[in-house]
């Protein structure tokens, strides 16, 4: 049983709505009713949490804990039903503490006040979600929707090329907004958390989760413009900057590992399909409902990546935090299933009647893609710093 100074502390970015949320109740579900990882199906070792909600409006993030407070206890009830009930989610209820702390990716300050919140009010963190993020979408190409549905249904809908983007947005700091909320903010929050992630020492260490998306392509991206401002595809851009980001700090982080002491591992997650507020705020309620019907259809024709629902969705996430809860032995093993494996992306798949589980992919990248990562990350150190010097900070993380 993890002791009181080593249960996790876990930050969610968006957590009041979509796959945020999704995450914060799968993990409620994990520890409560499943008591075990929803993959390697290990018994979970954990009698409390801290979960964070990290969301820019606290109206919205109060109801969001409202409406998990109530998930959570409606989650006891259903134990205590069971014949062999031991009483852990009592315990682990009467442990569990949801906190609210704003953050506006968008605004570099609001971030650093985030950090400061955090490091004033926890001994650490063991696990930093990075889920939160926008596309500056503004219509529909319906010609080239209609030929992408006729010639090629199923990626039209995991992947769409159809949706045209705003071009030239910048926020209140200047920064290419999209690329800011998605990846910066993010980035940002990293650094300024790092000393705090840090500080968790039970094994296998603290764990960074990107979620990432299908549509993260290379296809678009041009490493001059890393700001993502001149770009007609800066969501897709920005997904692969977070793939890119994840696995080079993931082997920064292996290969300077020394004594098998716990390091920040960085992991990505795939979500899949969900119906989230990204898509939806572009389409009316008739548009909404044939996109979910579509989804519904290709997930029927044999598309494992339309988990739809983001309960479902949040399983890949859940088992990449959940990992770093079981015990050493399961933490050490070499299964993939079981450990998240350097490289791998873990995508939250469903079969054709929504049974979910996690599925995996290796990511490659090559010698000219980690030299462009790594300038990314110069280029994004120095701006970072700037930022703080302007601030009248030293660094980061204050």
């Amino acid at each position: 049983m993890l002791s009181n100074s080593s249960r996790p502390v876990i930050i969610v970015t968006g957590a009041n709505t979509g796959v945020g949320f999704g995450i914060c109740h799968r993990l409620l579900f994990q520890f409560i009713i499943g008591r075990r990882d929803p993959v390697s199906n290990e018994k979970l070792d954990c009698d409390g949490l801290t979960l964070v909600l990290a969301c820019r409006s606290k109206q919205r993030a109060e109801a969001a804990r409202a409406k998990l407070c109530d998930i959570a206890d409606e989650l006891v009830r259903c134990a205590k039903r069971s014949s062999d009930y031991d009483g852990h989610a009592e315990v682990f209820r009467k442990n569990l503490h949801m906190a609210i702390h704003t953050v506006d990716l968008a605004d570099i300050q609001s971030v650093f006040h985030f950090a400061d919140e955090i490091v004033q009010t926890y001994p650490y963190v063991s696990h930093l979600i990075c889920n939160a993020g926008l596309a500056c979408f503004s219509r529909i190409v319906w010609p080239l929707a209609i030929q992408q549905l006729f010639t090629d249904w199923i990626s039209a809908v995991t992947a769409p090329k159809f949706f045209l983007q705003r071009v030239g947005e910048t926020s209140q700091n200047g920064l290419g907004w999209v690329w800011q909320c998605n990846v910066f903010g993010h980035y940002a929050m990293f650094r300024a958390l790092e000393p705090m992630l840090a500080k968790y020492s039970a094994p296998p260490g603290a764990r960074v989760v990107w979620i990432s998306s299908h549509e993260a392509s290379s296809e678009y991206y041009d490493p001059k413009d890393w700001q993502l401002v001149k770009s007609e595809h800066s969501y897709e851009c920005s997904k692969y900057q977070m793939n890119m980001i994840s696995l080079y700090l993931d082997r920064q982080a292996t290969r300077g590992q020394r004594d098998g002491k716990p390091t920040v591992k960085h992991s990505i997650a795939y979500p899949g399909v969900a119906g989230t507020s990204i898509a939806t705020a572009l389409l009316g309620t008739f548009s909404s409902l044939c996109m979910f019907a579509a989804f519904y259809i290709a997930r029927f024709l044999g598309s494992p990546n339309h988990t739809i629902d983001a309960f479902k969705a949040a399983i890949s996430a859940v088992h990449l935090s959940l990992v770093a809860c079981l015990p050493s032995r399961i933490a050490s093993s070499t299964d993939p299933k079981e450990e998240a494996e350097p490289g791998n992306v873990y995508i939250s798949k469903t079969d054709r009647w929504g049974r979910e589980y996690v599925g995996t992919t290796r990511l490659d990248q090559s010698q000219e893609e980690e030299a462009q990562t790594k300038e990314l990350l110069e280029n994004c150190d120095r701006l970072l710093r700037t930022l703080c010097d302007m601030r009248g900070r030293t660094s980061p993380s204050g």
